[in-house]
């Protein structure tokens, strides 16, 4: 099992940047893809980003290119999402995702979930 652990979430004015955080432990070997996900009130769960356990093949969802940035220190099994420039439309609860299989932004690939955090951006 993977255990994951989201930090970082707040209130923020739109324009403003946050920094989420995602702890990873137990047998974190069988991680192959680290997502984030945000589920909106009233909404589906989308996929925002990803990015592979070597550091590469990031994608990103349309909405959040260019504001948003996935990363990750393995050293110390920790995921991030940087996101600038914020608007009131990201306002949502996000969640980290881990993959043992091959997984972009859906989040049926994803068989390991944190908790979420939450993300209000006031206009």
């Amino acid at each position: 099992q993977v255990q994951l652990v989201e930090s970082g979430g707040g209130s923020v004015q739109a324009g403003g940047s946050l920094r989420l955080s995602c702890v990873a432990s137990g047998d974190t070997y069988r991680v192959n893809y680290m997502g984030w996900f945000r589920q909106a009130p009233g909404k589906e769960r989308e996929g925002v980003a990803r990015i592979a356990s070597g550091g590469e093949q990031i994608l990103y969802a349309d909405s959040v290119k260019g504001r948003f940035t996935i990363s990750q220190d393995n050293a110390k099994n920790v995921a991030y999402l940087h996101m600038n420039s914020l608007k009131p439309e990201d306002t949502a609860m996000y969640y980290c995702a881990a993959s043992s299989f091959y997984a972009e932004l859906r989040e049926t690939a994803y068989n390991f979930w944190g908790q979420g955090t939450q993300v209000t951006v006031s206009s």
